[in-house]
This record gives structure tokens, C-alpha cells and sequence, in this order.
């Protein structure tokens, strides 16, 4: 098992290079892990998931509101019926609590008939159009005014955190090589690519882009000039545990040519999330949120669900969406340069990762790579970040067998020394404190590691000495 964060790289030459570690860069490696190829995935940061796939919706999705006939909407419905399957298996987070298509004006119920026949056109047969009693009733806390809702069953919230992580462990712990701090600056070669990185040289036979933010910048270096990507800003609102009982679904606007609106929904860590904005900006890294974003959220938030706004707020957060001037993925193949573009994943890209890196399998395949049999990849078995599963301080048998973890660290979260322990001492460990939240919810509790946090960075720190 390799994972590298500083120092040299190997001089060997890979079979596949994929560059970008998100949700769909660890699932193609994944993937790829499963065949007898010297493989590695690169990512510019200190951590997997620590762009995009950090901060979005954490929805898992149905795909009936996709494009028709578009490759998101088959690769969205495939990604779902598998992602649905590994989390049970690999113990990630997922909750079937079901979305609600409210609609709050006579133009948007208008509307929700043509979204159910959509919803029917992308395979998807459980969408039902319903009235405001029936809406009242399933929502009592809901703002008055709405005059019905399309009723989709089959949407879930999901982690997405874990997701990244369960992917990127499985890759290497099948003979993926994992290197950091590795960002990608140039590309060159002709009978192999030839990738000089902030920490060196790499080669490669193929190469696959899922680069995210930064895909349509990598794609034009190997000379294509197909699509850009514009970062769309999305602040959200995270508010108390205590708020969850103000909502029992996924509450969804009608959506709009920028998206899919501002929503409502619990989280599997048992909050309430308000948002996403959809702001078109220039800046790559513009992740900050602003006085006039959370503002406009907590205006449509006191429509959609009045009592949610005077509830306490424990984060706020925003992160960047890889959209593009059209409306569908990117992802081609370039067979002569045996090179693979996974560009334009929106935020969907979490729901189809896993399709998307079958797709991309075929794709390599069709590209000139002989991949050789598949075999089966030893499972793994995540630790559980969700409120509504076992979390260790509630397991007496556990906590009689190792006392750490009954020991609380962060007891906003209920976070236990063994968790952190297991934490820093895994697969891929955290490049930082914000990744050692995302594997253990250590600091991301209501005081924001007020009280926890000297005792999780001397945690930390112990540990990278």
C-alpha cells in the first residue's frame, strides 16, 4: 500500500494515470484496482475529496429530473443502483428519507406534471404528483403557501465524505499508488505521457483527466478545447441538530436554468442544511461565503421553512461546482494520445462515480489499454459518521474491549479517542484537521472545536511527529 505526500516519486512507468482525487478520480482508481495494471492517482492537494467533493449537497440522487437521453441521466441512474449497493456494504452513511418538488405558485405546479413525464422519460416510475393537504401532512412545518409537490421516494441523503474515502482506501489497498501534494503543471511525450509535478516527474502509458475545477485547463494542454469549466459558487447553511425534527424530507424547489435551487434537507450527521446559491464566478478557489449569499439563503429558507431560520446555526460553507456551457458531462476519448477527458461532473458526480468509472473502463479499453480479467477487490469496512447508525460511545461490547472508545474526545459529535486513533492511523490518512473531520466529525460539532480542538490537534500533530 502506497501513499505518498512529500518527496520523490516513483521513476517507473505507469499503465494509467489518473489525475484528480474526488469522488470520481477515487472511484475510477478504484475501478482500476481491479485489474493487474500499474496504476496511480494524483491530486494537487494534501487529502482525497478536498475539492469539489468536500462541500456539495450530499444527496444521492434518482436522476429523474436529468436531461433525457443525456449520459448524466444514464450514468446518474446506473450510479445510483450501484452506489446504493457498495454503501451497504462498505457501511457508508445513506438514509431513504425521500424528496418533496414543492411548488409555491400557480407557474411552478404547472410545471410538476411535465417533471413527473420527465421523471417516467429517465426510467424513474415512483414520482407521483400529490396536493397541498397531502403536502402539509408529510411537512407540518413547511411555510405557508404551498400548492402541491411532486413526491420522489427514492431520493437519500448520503455522506459523502465517506464515499471518497471508501473508494480511495479500496484503490489502495489494491495496489493503487496514491501521491499528494502532487499537482500536475505540465504534460508532454509521445509514445508516453510525461507529467512534471510539483514534486517531480511521472509517467504514464494513459492518462485519464477527472481534474474537476481544473479539467478543462488540463484537457487543453493535451489540445483540446471543447468545453470550460466556470466554478459555480454554492453557499450553504448548516444548522443545530436541534432543527432536525423541523424536517422529514429532502425539500426541493422547482428547478431552474441555474440548477436545481435552494433546498432543504437533513444531513446524516443529523443536522439541517439551507442552500445551495449558484453563483458563476472567474476564481477557482473562491470557496469563501459572503453577507449577501447567506442573507438570500435565509430569506428563501424562512419561506420554504420559517422555524428553521431561528434555529441556531452551527457552519457555514461553500464549495465550487464544475459547470460548464453545456449541459451534459464531458467525457471522451482521445484514442490516438490513449487519453480519457472526465470533465463538466456536476453536482450529480457524487450519485454517478461509480458508473462513471465503468464507463471510463470501457472508454481506456476502447483507447488501446488491455486491461485483463477484473477480480474482486477485498472489501472494506468504514468507520460510521451517521447519526441514524450504531457510532461507537453507544456500543458497551466495543467500548469493554478497547475503553478508548468510550472515551470522548469531541463531545459535541460524540467523538471518541479510538475513532481519532483509527482516524490517523488508516488506509489514507488525514493531510489535515479539516480531513481528520471528514473522517471522524471531530470539530465540526456546534462549538467548531471551541473546547475540542487542543486536544484533536495535539492528537494530530503526536501522530505526523
Amino acid at each position: 500500500m502506497t501513499v505518498t505526500t512529500a518527496g520523490e516519486l516513483p521513476d517507473s512507468l505507469y499503465d494509467v494515470i489518473v489525475v484528480g482525487a474526488g469522488v470520481v478520480g477515487s472511484a475510477i482508481a478504484r475501478e482500476l484496482a481491479r485489474r493487474r495494471l500499474r496504476t496511480a492517482f494524483v491530486d494537487a492537494s494534501d487529502d482525497v475529496g478536498n475539492g469539489t467533493s468536500k462541500a456539495n449537497t450530499a444527496i444521492l440522487h434518482t436522476g429523474f429530473d436529468a436531461v433525457p437521453g443525456s449520459l448524466e441521466a444514464r450514468l446518474v441512474r446506473d450510479g445510483q443502483r450501484r452506489l446504493a449497493a457498495y454503501a451497504a456494504e462498505a457501511g457508508i452513511p445513506v438514509e431513504p428519507i425521500g424528496a418533496l418538488l414543492v411548488a409555491w405558485d400557480r407557474t411552478q405546479l404547472d410545471a410538476l406534471p411535465a417533471l413527473a413525464a420527465k421523471a417516467e422519460r429517465n426510467g424513474y416510475h415512483d414520482a407521483r404528483l400529490i396536493d397541498a393537504d397531502e403536502v402539509r401532512r408529510r411537512e407540518p412545518h413547511l411555510g405557508p403557501g404551498a400548492l402541491g409537490a411532486l413526491d420522489v421516494p427514492g431520493e437519500s441523503i448520503i455522506c459523502p465524505w465517506t464515499t471518497t474515502l471508501a473508494y480511495a482506501t479500496q484503490a489502495v489497498r489494491g495496489g493503487v499508488d496514491l501521491h499528494l501534494n502532487c499537482r500536475v503543471q505540465s504534460i508532454t511525450g509521445t509514445t508516453h505521457h510525461e507529467l512534471a509535478t510539483s514534486r517531480g516527474l511521472l509517467r504514464t502509458r494513459f492518462l485519464v483527466n477527472a481534474a474537476g475545477l481544473y479539467a478543462d485547463e488540463l484537457d487543453r494542454q493535451l489540445g483540446h478545447d471543447t468545453f470550460t469549466v466556470t466554478p459555480r459558487r454554492g453557499q450553504l447553511i448548516v444548522f443545530d441538530k436541534f432543527a432536525r425534527p423541523l424536517v422529514r424530507h429532502i425539500l426541493l424547489p422547482v428547478p431552474t436554468a441555474l440548477g436545481k435551487g435552494v433546498l432543504v434537507s437533513p444531513t446524516v450527521y443529523g443536522n439541517v442544511m439551507l442552500g445551495p446559491t449558484a453563483e458563476d464566478l472567474d476564481d477557482k478557489q473562491a470557496t469563501g461565503s459572503t453577507a449577501e449569499g447567506l442573507a438570500l439563503l435565509r430569506e428563501q429558507g424562512r419561506r420554504i421553512l420559517p422555524e428553521l431560520v431561528t434555529e441556531e446555526v452551527t457552519a457555514v460553507y461553500a464549495g465550487l461546482r464544475a459547470a460548464t456551457e453545456h449541459d451534459d458531462y464531458q467525457v471522451r476519448a482521445h484514442a490516438r494520445q490513449r487519453y480519457i477527458t472526465v470533465g463538466g461532473i456536476r453536482s450529480t458526480g457524487l450519485t454517478a462515480s461509480m458508473a462513471i468509472a465503468a464507463y471510463v473502463m470501457d472508454l481506456l479499453s476502447d483507447v488501446g489499454l488491455d486491461p485483463g480479467p477484473a477480480h474482486d477487490l477485498e472489501p472494506v469496512r468504514m468507520p460510521n459518521l451517521g447519526e441514524a447508525f450504531p457510532r461507537p460511545w453507544q456500543q458497551a461490547e466495543l467500548i469493554a474491549a478497547d475503553p478508548a472508545y468510550g472515551t470522548l474526545v469531541c463531545h459535541c459529535e460524540r467523538v471518541s479517542l479510538g475513532e481519532i486513533r483509527d482516524a490517523l492511523d488508516s488506509t489514507v490518512p488525514p493531510g489535515s484537521l479539516d480531513g481528520l473531520r471528514r473522517r471522524t466529525r471531530a470539530r465540526g460539532g456546534r462549538c467548531q472545536g471551541f473546547f475540542c480542538g487542543p486536544a484533536v490537534r495535539s492528537l494530530f500533530e503526536e501522530e505526523r511527529r
